[in-house]
């Protein structure tokens, strides 16, 4: 039996509000942001107040492309490599992210639709376990 392992470590979890991503948002002028940070970088903001912030599960896809051909390392895929969507995300909460897309079929994604952070498979170790990290699939 294979352990799913998150592919890095306390950037996101499954609660029982669904899946989220784990970041932080300025107190001060309410600018989210993920990961982590410490200090707010809006450079408007006089007063930086970072707190721990969770985001999502709900949110817009604003755009995509398809990865076509395998990114260099650190990053992991399995063998063989298969072209996926990588989208760009406007979560309800404020914060846009970058993600991969959970779908079979990229042409099927729509510009502005509805999509929800759900945590899936990006690849396997070397002893087979599952990499879990955060994706989007269509609502």
């Amino acid at each position: 039996m294979t352990t799913p392992t998150p592919v890095v470590e306390g950037l996101f979890a499954d609660t029982d509000g669904g899946a989220r991503l784990y970041g932080s948002r300025c107190a001060n002028c309410s600018v989210p942001y993920f990961p982590r940070t410490d200090t707010c970088r809006n450079p408007d903001c006089d007063d930086s107040r970072i707190g721990d912030a969770e985001f999502g599960p709900t949110g817009r896809l604003w755009s995509y492309s398809v990865q076509n051909y395998p990114s260099p390392p650190p990053a992991v895929y399995d063998e063989p490599y298969v072209p996926y969507a990588l989208g760009v995300v406007d979560l309800d909460d404020g914060l846009r992210v970058v993600g991969r897309m959970d779908v079979d079929d990229p042409a099927a994604l729509e510009v502005g639709g509805a999509v929800e952070l759900v945590l899936a498979p990006l690849s396997h170790d070397d002893d087979g376990n599952e990499l879990i990290s955060w994706m989007f699939r269509p609502a």
